[in-house]
């Protein structure tokens, strides 16, 4: 039985205000608050709230037979719970549904896979609890960011504890194989693979209100027609989007709303069915291995990570900002924390990127430029990284440093520990004063 599977990315950074020079160590916030607000309001209008309304209308109407899956970045679930909190209540009910799937992904939507393992693995860590603390579940599939994947963090995923994992199906690697088939990764065979079909998906994302594309319009008979007429033993079609393909990157007025609500009929009466990523891996065998030696992403068309780290301007606001993810992990101030976090949002790279100025896809950044988004990050990292300096200076090499720590915190445990024998031992002698004093009276 042929199915489809779709996934959906739901993702907004925390943008950076204008941060001059001369803010440098007098300004230790960072972020736009007025655009941030504004930005995830209007999407959640046009966007988030209706399309979740019509998804568990869906959802309840077919009785589970629609099924879709979602990854939320954390820094988007923090903008969401103060800015539309409408929107994360939509979530719960589609989670209690029991046929929506939530996946994990790095807390901050970051690159921390291709240069920091242990921040990798953190992230993931803290974007799986903040999901089961916020929907019920506990994620069993992985996706990295913008489907960024390779061999090396195939085998970080698997030795964290993941056997499910969805990717780019990417033309350069797949090469004649077709996507829609579960795939096991070549360097870790235990981690299974789902791969995106491109052009289904973006059929749907970017094409579908075009009027020069040879297929418009698309209509929900049409598209399940092209599925229905694939070879039989493909079976799995993997449709990962943007979420903000309803109502944002397709407008309302396009049809795109109602496409959806009419797509599940065409399906089920064609015997084609739907089902979340960890279903799909979990009802099919692997049919081959995957093999990605150089990281491969879901953006642009060469379908690999120069959209972040394509230029030297991004080379060197990534190393500068990895360089000090140790002594950030080393220290416990809150606010550190949380502004590294949001200053590792992948669409800080992005906007320096200059494969696209001057053309519409420019039109995503805040910036005038790719060296005006440049120049404004490093602003505001080498604020960020004085502060941490500051607390921990670099005249102390790392290991030098977490020894430190270690024994100040042991320090401080141990002085706990006196204090409750201490009080212990005080209550003990204030008991026995009272039983002294009883007898005398007596």
């Amino acid at each position: 039985m042929k199915t489809i599977c779709f996934y959906f990315q739901i993702h907004q950074p925390f943008r950076l205000k204008r941060y001059r020079f001369f803010n440098i160590g007098r300004d230790h916030y960072y972020f736009d608050d007025y655009a941030n607000e504004d930005i995830l309001q209007q999407i959640a209008a046009r966007s988030y709230i209706p399309a979740n309304r019509m998804l568990l209308d869906l959802v309840n109407h077919y009785d589970g037979k629609f099924k879709v899956s979602f990854s939320i970045s954390g820094v988007a679930l923090e903008q969401l719970e103060i800015y539309a909190p409408e929107v994360i209540e939509g979530f719960r009910e589609l989670s209690k549904t029991g046929h929506v799937e939530f996946l994990t992904e790095t807390y901050a939507h970051s690159l921390a896979s291709l240069f920091d393992p242990e921040e990798f693995h953190n992230q993931v860590k803290l974007h799986a609890d903040r999901i089961e603390i916020l929907f019920g579940q506990r994620p069993t599939v992985l996706r990295n960011t913008e489907l960024i994947y390779n061999d090396d963090i195939a085998e970080m995923v698997y030795d964290m504890g993941y056997t499910k994992m969805i990717t780019e199906g990417a033309k350069h690697v797949l090469g004649w194989k077709s996507p829609n088939y579960v795939y096991q990764a070549a360097s870790q065979p235990n981690l299974k693979l789902l791969l995106k079909n491109s052009r289904y998906s973006d059929d749907i994302t970017y094409r579908f209100s075009n009027y020069n594309w040879s297929e418009y319009p698309l209509t929900a008979e049409k598209f399940i027609s092209w599925i229905e007429t694939t070879p039989p033993e493909e079976e799995i079609f993997n449709l990962f989007m943007n979420y903000e393909t309803l109502g944002n990157i397709q407008l309302a007025h396009t049809g795109i709303f109602e496409f959806m609500k009419a797509l599940p009929r065409f399906a089920l009466d064609k015997n084609i069915g739907f089902c979340t990523p960890s279903e799909a891996i979990d009802q099919h065998e692997p049919i081959g291995a995957i093999t990605v030696p150089n990281s491969i992403s879901w953006s642009d068309e060469e379908r690999d990570v120069s959209a972040w780290l394509g230029n030297k301007l991004q080379k060197s606001a990534f190393k500068a900002l990895y360089e000090i993810g140790e002594r950030v992990r080393l220290c416990t101030d809150r606010r550190l924390k949380q502004d590294w976090l949001y200053l590792q949002s992948s669409d800080h790279f992005y906007y320096m990127s200059t494969k696209h100025f001057g053309s519409g896809q420019s039109q995503f950044s805040p910036y005038m430029s790719p060296y005006d988004a440049f120049n404004n990050y490093m602003n505001v990292l080498s604020d960020f990284i004085s502060r941490v300096k500051s607390q921990y200076p670099d005249t102390v090499d790392n290991e030098e440093l977490n020894a430190l720590l270690t024994t100040i915190h042991n320090q401080e445990m141990e002085i706990k520990r006196l204090q409750m024998e201490l009080k212990k031992v005080i209550g003990t002698n204030e008991e026995l004063l009272v039983e002294k004093n009883k007898k005398k009276t007596k």
